[in-house]
């Protein structure tokens, strides 16, 4: 079996996007646990490869599209580079 790629400078730039939007909504790690099952927690300190699926269910419970969400995440990254 091959090893799974990660990025951890790209896994933190979507761990930040992801505390973003929660803020913004103002929702607690444990509301969106019991609305949901996942785990945000893990993913939210950049030590979870999450996948595109999981990121598509965190993006339709926030409400907002995956192309929105990249957006964020781009802009971080952005402020991120020298």
């Amino acid at each position: 079996m091959t090893k799974q790629y990660v990025d951890k400078e790209l896994l933190n730039v979507i761990a930040l996007a992801l505390k973003s939007v929660r803020a913004r909504q103002n929702v607690t790690l444990e509301v969106f646990y019991f609305d949901t099952g996942i785990h945000l927690a893990r993913i939210e300190k950049g030590e979870t490869n999450i996948t595109v699926s999981t990121l598509s269910q965190i993006c339709h419970y926030f409400n907002i599209s995956l192309k929105d969400f990249f957006e964020v995440v781009e802009q971080l990254q952005n402020l991120n580079q020298p």
